[in-house]
């Protein structure tokens, strides 16, 4: 993994809150606040249940974007799309968003949860501490 990977991907561990935006049918945005994990490969997962406006958004639009930290000027800007896993893959998913959300494990049993991967098409590092500015493109 080249140097600007790795220190996303350190960045993204450091995090379990993101911001999540997706688009429904009617073209309306729609953002909210949501716990997540990642894989190595820069994969998001999270859960959500299917009678939410996310999950309805995703049905017609896969496409998704991110924005996580934005305490300390430090901010990771991602977009991706966004699956639905079930099944055994399902499992290695969620054993991932679980390990850094053990809480989360909990809702697995309730009726409607369901379980997304993002495979990241573009993400923007941004260090406004450093001068000049760290700013960088991830390349995928």
């Amino acid at each position: 993994m080249g140097n600007n990977k790795q220190i996303v991907l350190d960045f993204i561990k450091s995090h379990k809150l993101a911001v999540i935006s997706t688009v429904g049918a009617d073209s309306k945005p729609e953002s909210a606040v949501l716990e997540f994990g990642e894989t190595e490969e820069l994969e998001l997962i999270f859960d959500t249940y299917t009678t939410s406006r996310k999950y309805k958004n995703l049905q017609t639009n896969k496409n998704v974007s991110f924005v996580i930290g934005w305490d300390e000027d430090i901010t990771v800007q991602y977009e991706g799309i966004a699956e639905e896993v079930r099944e055994e893959e399902a499992t290695k998913y969620k054993k991932a968003y679980w390990s850094k959300n053990p809480k989360a494990e909990r809702w697995e049993s309730r009726e409607g949860i369901t379980y997304f991967k993002v495979t990241p098409s573009w993400i923007r590092y941004s260090d406004l501490n450093k001068n000049p500015w760290d700013v960088f493109e991830v390349s995928l």
